[in-house]
């Protein structure tokens, strides 16, 4: 008769503890604070590569037709207007999402409850989606997916501060 009170306090007593672990886990300002900044220093490092990209590929072109290097081939019309518009699309996703982590920003840093910043971070991840459909779509490279993904981690680790769904792969 002893047997099954304490057999169903043992029970009771797993299930608390793993309550308890299943709990959402609280973050100090400072802790998001700095998955912000990191995210920030990630759309930074992204577009100043995507820069140097556009950079380096003109003047490695002009290197080129100025040494005769061209191979006898010359982009089509149609070729560069897809090249531009793959490089725009990129470009543009990129600048979305500067504007949104900026604005995160500049809503955070004044706040005391940090969970305020809800909407601004949804708006974040809104605009890393974007990204992620352009670097699904396009061939830019190993450099650039290494960006894209310590970014992808930053941002689905601040998603999942707020307690929101984190990116895809």
């Amino acid at each position: 008769m002893m047997k099954k009170p304490v057999l169903v306090g043992a029970i009771l007593a797993c299930l608390g503890v793993g309550g308890i672990a299943w709990a959402q886990v609280v973050f100090t300002k400072v802790q998001l604070a700095d998955r912000i900044r990191k995210v920030e220093d990630g759309v930074d490092e992204f577009r100043k590569w995507a820069e140097n990209r556009a950079e380096h590929g003109q003047s490695s072109a002009q290197t080129a037709k100025a040494s005769g290097r061209t191979r006898g081939r010359t982009a089509t019309e149609s070729q560069k207007a897809v090249a531009k518009d793959k490089k725009d699309e990129l470009d543009n996703a990129l600048g979305d999402l500067n504007r949104s982590t900026n604005r995160l920003r500049r809503k955070f840093d004044p706040t005391d409850k940090w969970m305020e910043t809800r909407p601004q971070v949804e708006s974040v991840l809104d605009d890393a989606r974007k990204i992620n459909q352009v670097m699904a779509r396009g061939k830019y490279g190993t450099q650039a997916e290494r960006y894209w993904g310590v970014l992808r981690t930053a941002i689905n680790d601040l998603a999942r501060c707020y307690n929101l769904t984190p990116l895809g792969v």
